[in-house]
């Protein structure tokens, strides 16, 4: 494979936009309007994530932004009831994460130690027998990703929060080797590899750089970067620093 002048896939997450619009209960932003500008300025896939506090994407935008033209990612946790909701979806992928009461953002890779691979197995087969395809979300550790392929998952999404969050040059060089490693196997095990969380602007191209990677998906700063320049500039800017 080829690795240069590739360009990595962006995936835009649109749930700030619904957090938003649910502050005051309105119906604006719209977060379907808002995956129709994304897809326009170069975003590749819309993100989302099923909570179930409902606190930004509900139900019915999951529904609409399945209908549209173009693919819709979204992230839920092995709770059945969500299960159900996205298999009538029928989204073309979605990612299994954690999800704890309360938690500001999702808090690291999936458990699939000390009983969790059960649930989260259950999950994939769920998912691929709704022919959805099936990601995990995980650290970036060979025991992860080893345990992604034999519980059946077709992708991996690399956190990416210690690299986002390293202190100094040598702690993010050392979180960036961790998912290059990760990416490394992933991809010998026939695991397709996408990363994200905490990536912005500034930290982005590092990680768009690891070879084997498909995909980033990106939120929170395209939707903070959008109060100022506007949505498709802001995704247009983030689809450009992926151009390797």
């Amino acid at each position: 494979m080829n690795f240069e002048n590739r360009q990595v896939k962006l995936g835009v997450n649109v749930d700030h936009l619904a957090t938003l619009r649910q502050a005051r209960r309105d119906v604006q932003p719209d977060p379907v309007a808002a995956a129709k500008l994304a897809r326009q300025a170069g975003a590749d896939m819309i993100v989302v994530h099923l909570r179930r506090d409902r606190r930004h994407i509900q139900d019915q935008d999951l529904f609409t932004l399945c209908r549209l033209r173009g693919k819709t990612h979204v992230e839920v946790c092995t709770d059945p009831a969500l299960l159900a909701v996205v298999a009538k979806a029928k989204p073309a992928s979605a990612c299994l994460v954690p999800e704890r009461p309360g938690e500001i953002s999702t808090e690291g890779g999936i458990k699939l130690s000390d009983g969790g691979g059960r649930s989260v197995g259950r999950a994939i087969a769920r998912l691929k027998k709704a022919g959805i395809g099936a990601s995990l979300f995980v650290d970036p550790e060979a025991a992860a990703v080893r345990m992604a392929k034999s519980l059946g998952a077709d992708t991996v999404e690399l956190c990416t929060t210690s690299y986002a969050a390293a202190e100094n040059p040598r702690e993010a060089k050392t979180a960036l080797e961790k998912l290059d490693l990760a990416a490394y196997l992933a991809y010998e095990l026939g695991l397709r590899v996408h990363a994200g969380h905490d990536l912005d602007y500034e930290n982005v191209r590092p990680v768009a750089g690891i070879a084997h990677l498909e995909a980033v998906n990106v939120g929170f700063s395209i939707v903070a970067r959008s109060v100022f320049v506007g949505l498709k500039p802001a995704v247009a800017e983030m689809k450009k620093l992926l151009a390797l």
